[in-house]
This record gives C-alpha cells, structure tokens and sequence, in this order.
C-alpha cells in the first residue's frame, strides 16, 4: 500500500487517478488499484522493493506531473498490525473520530515524549512505531494535532487518513 500526502487537496497537486496505476507499475509496481482521489494505491510487490518503493514513485509523479509528493509505503503486513493495534477501537471509540497518521521514518523516543498530549483539547493521540493513532470527537477539521505538528515535533514526513479508508484499503488488499 502506498499513501500519497497532498494530492488533488484544494485544486493543487492535481494527479489524476485513472495515471497513477501506470506511473506506479513503472516504479515495480503490479496489479495497482487506488481509492479515492486522495492518493490511496494498493499494489503487488516484493517484499524486497518495499523500502524503496515510496521514492520510486514520488519519482515518477514528479517526472510527470512535475511535484514529488511524499509516498509512504505500508506492507499488507503492517496495515493488519495498524488495524489490529489501534488502541481506541479497543476502547470502543466511534469510527468516525478515528484517524491514523501515517510516518516515514521511526522517530526517536525523546521526540515522542517531547509531544504536548494537551496541545489540542478533546482529542488524544497514541505514537505507535510508525503510526499515530488520533482520535478527535470533534471532527479533523477543527483538531489542532495536524501533520505539520506531527511533522515538525517528530522530524519526518506524515499523511493522515480516516478509519474508514484505512479498513477499506485494507479490504482491497485482500481482494
């Protein structure tokens, strides 16, 4: 799975879906589908090509498009850990305040700690490896734990989706 941050948001980065699967299948990529518009592929791979994938297509899309937008790539593997390991669905938390920030890189346990758990009242967050699993009752829009935060307070690069995308991108890489 890969997950593009910043695509088709707001009339920039346009990217159209129906290119991805192309540009994708030139990075190594085989059988793609994407989800949305939003930069959401589910692909066939080597496990191998796995670490490399990410930049191999924020290659191609900036060769094409002439952006680079940052990819992070997940195995099947580790999207059924994320899934399994969301610490508020076993608290019983509604979907719909459910949202999982995606990292590029482990960020060091200093830089974890050095987050302000009360920087944006209401909601909570739970860094987990790679992921930051977020729940805010009052909707993303209004949450003041952005991927910029993120990005800054952990020096690395975050995109975020929604608990509905993530189980649906999950479905797909089982079909």
């Amino acid at each position: 799975m890969a997950l593009l941050r910043a695509v088709n948001v707001g009339g920039n980065n346009l990217l159209p879906m129906k290119e991805l699967p192309g540009l994708c299948e030139q990075a190594g990529c085989k059988r793609v589908r994407t989800y949305i518009q939003s930069g959401n592929l589910i692909f066939e791979s080597a496990a191998s090509k796995a670490p490399k994938l990410g930049m191999a297509i924020a290659k191609a899309i900036e060769a094409r498009f002439g952006f680079c937008p940052a990819v992070i790539v997940r195995t099947a593997d580790e999207l059924a850990a994320i899934i399994r390991g969301n610490p508020f669905v076993a608290d019983g938390a509604p979907e719909k305040d459910l949202y999982v920030a995606f990292l590029r890189d482990l960020p060091d346990a200093a830089s974890v700690a050095a987050l302000d758990p009360d920087r944006s009242p209401g909601d909570t967050f739970h860094v987990i490896g790679r992921e930051i699993y977020v729940r805010c009752p009052n909707g993303v829009g209004s949450t003041k734990l952005t991927n910029a935060w993120f990005d800054r307070g952990l020096a690395t690069v975050s995109t975020g989706r929604n608990w509905r995308t993530i189980c649906k991108l999950w479905e797909m890489a089982q079909g």
